[in-house]
């Protein structure tokens, strides 16, 4: 069981439990899923775009990326629906806990000029989302070996009903978020 894990059995669903004034322990937020996902649109023009995404992705996440096609076609953007346009990962369990781990103890500090993580990335129903300018904080990913810095974004899913349960849950877990 990995070390996140136990912490949110541990520390998190007993501090969780008296903030919130649930009445069962079942009701308590909980993390759902991780959604780790790159959006590739030089895919387009660049057929090579998607095969550095297709050896990063794996090694940050422990997991084999399926790929995003788009829906609809843009001719302003010469993109016809069903093109390959970027690929994510959704990681579940004990990958997604390991993952989580790994982002609030190795990868958040290593950011350069790293304040927090930004207060207002809910989407009102309790998930949150971080945008990350390159995939070079992952130790795992070898930085003379990389094509090109792309972005990721992880979305993290919870059961929770509120952005504010969403928040004192992600905070118990450790995210550092900014000062307003």
């Amino acid at each position: 069981m990995s070390g996140l894990k136990e912490k949110y059995k541990e520390e998190v669903v007993p501090r969780l439990l008296e903030l919130g004034g649930y009445q069962n322990i079942m009701e308590v937020p909980k993390l759902e899923k991780v959604v780790v996902g790159i959006g590739l649109g030089e895919a387009i023009q660049n057929a090579r775009a998607m095969e550095g995404a297709e050896r990063d992705l794996p090694a940050i996440t422990g997991q084999k990326p399926i790929i995003t096609r788009a829906k609809k076609s843009i001719a302003a953007f010469r993109l016809r629906a069903g093109m390959a346009i970027g690929m994510k990962v959704t990681l579940r369990k004990d990958r997604m806990y390991d993952f989580m781990e790994r982002l609030i103890s190795v990868v958040l500090p290593r950011i350069r000029e790293f304040r927090g993580v930004p207060r207002n990335a809910f989407d009102g129903r309790g998930n949150y989302t971080l945008g990350l300018r390159e995939q070079t904080p992952f130790p795992e990913i070898d930085y003379d070996k990389i094509d090109k810095i792309r972005g990721l974004q992880i979305s993290i899913v919870t059961t929770a009903k509120t952005d504010e349960e969403g928040r004192q849950l992600l905070e118990l877990l450790g995210i550092p978020f900014a000062r307003d």
